[in-house]
């Protein structure tokens, strides 16, 4: 079959005269050819817009994110500095300032009674322990029977001198005889005193039988029992704190050590309590440990019922003053190199300041170097900031 294809010209319009299916097939290439040229131009357009974008950048002007219309506004505070009551914190053992071991210092013997029990308060002279002296009681009777027959054979003596010394006037006795006499009365006599500085001697001995405190103080331990036997050298029956005092064995590093002396007040609070109790420094160890670089302050404390020697407790010892810069500890940061602050220079820049920490107070955290208090320092969003970062400081109200 044959079809033939002409263009006619109507009214100045061309239009395809001929087999339809020619028809569809031009107007569908028409129709990509549309296309095509519109996604090439959408193409140069948006390489053009990459292009002018990438001159601006490489142009050197500052990035949005840096510029200071843009910056993010950041609290900031100037600490200043203050007078600060220094302190130290340290922690240590409880015990007692001098500590009196009390054992036996007589014979010894079978206890009879203990009157006394651990944690009780002594006076000086009180009886601690009772030990059976029956033994002893008549071996003191027989010495007082010895004494009265040394003084009646000291009597007769005298009485036989005092006659011859009547009788030698006419004859009857030599001087050799008075002398005789006269000694056996002078060995009477002394054997008088013999018998009673033996009789004293016993009554010492029975005296030191019984134990009794040789200070006022506490009760700390008691290692006897009525029926045990005791004796010379054997461990101590009593521990007695003196006076009661007690004293915190604070460990404390070098450089705390040498901010400390005696004389100093602290305060002590136990652990498990919430008791304060004040005390002083009393003596500064001489030595350091050469394990721990550690030394020992002691702090003297009064007796007082909540201190028990063996516990655990923190001192808080005051160290003088000093003037330095404090800061929240929500602006104090720290990493592996140390403990650090955001400064802000002149430029509003981010800057990293590496700092040494001091005391913790109820009005933040003291700055023994690094700050002069001048500075503005970040006060909360230092964890999402980066150095050389450009913020709008935002000074915090007082």
């Amino acid at each position: 079959m044959n079809y033939e294809t002409g263009i006619s010209m109507d009214h100045g319009h061309a239009s395809i005269e001929g087999d339809p299916l020619d028809i569809v097939q031009a107007e569908e290439k028409r129709s990509r050819r549309k296309w095509l040229i519109g996604i090439i131009a959408f193409l140069v357009l948006g390489g053009a817009i990459i292009a002018w974008y990438l001159m601006q950048g490489s142009g050197g002007t500052v990035a949005a994110a840096d510029k200071s219309d843009q910056a993010a506004a950041i609290t900031v505070i100037s600490p200043g500095r203050a007078t600060i009551e220094g302190e130290i914190v340290a922690t240590g053992t409880l015990a007692a300032r001098r500590e009196v071991p009390v054992g036996v210092v007589g014979e010894g013997g079978r206890v009879i009674s203990v009157p006394v029990e651990a944690g009780q308060f002594v006076r000086q002279g009180q009886l601690l322990v009772a030990i059976d002296r029956s033994v002893q009681n008549q071996q003191a009777a027989s010495q007082s029977a010895q004494i009265d027959v040394a003084r009646s054979d000291a009597r007769l003596a005298q009485a036989n001198l005092d006659r011859a010394l009547k009788l030698v006037e006419r004859g009857f006795i030599s001087q050799a005889d008075i002398d005789r006499l006269t000694a056996t009365r002078d060995a009477a006599n002394a054997r008088v005193k013999v018998a009673q500085a033996q009789l004293g001697e016993l009554r010492a001995r029975n005296a030191r039988l019984n134990v009794y405190a040789p200070t006022s103080g506490l009760v700390l331990s008691r290692n006897v029992e009525p029926g045990q036997v005791v004796s010379a050298g054997s461990q101590p029956l009593f521990t007695i704190a003196k006076g009661g005092e007690m004293e915190l064995m604070a460990g404390l590093g070098e450089t705390d050590l040498a901010q400390v002396s005696a004389g100093v007040a602290a305060e002590v609070t136990p652990v498990g309590t919430d008791k304060v109790f004040a005390g002083q420094v009393w003596q500064i160890s001489p030595i350091i440990d050469e394990q721990n670089r550690q030394g020992t302050a002691r702090i003297s404390l009064p007796y007082a019922e909540g201190l028990r020697p063996g516990g655990f407790a923190s001192a808080v010892i005051k160290s003088g003053t000093v003037v330095a810069p404090q800061l929240p500890e929500s602006a104090l940061q720290s990493d592996d190199e140390g403990s650090y602050v955001y400064i802000v220079d002149k430029d509003n820049k981010v800057e990293r300041r590496g700092i040494e920490l001091g005391n913790v107070t109820a009005n933040g955290v003291t700055i023994r170097s690094g700050l002069t208090g001048t500075e503005k320092v970040v006060l909360r969003a230092g964890g999402f900031l980066n150095p050389g970062e450009t913020i709008k400081p935002v000074m915090a109200k007082e």
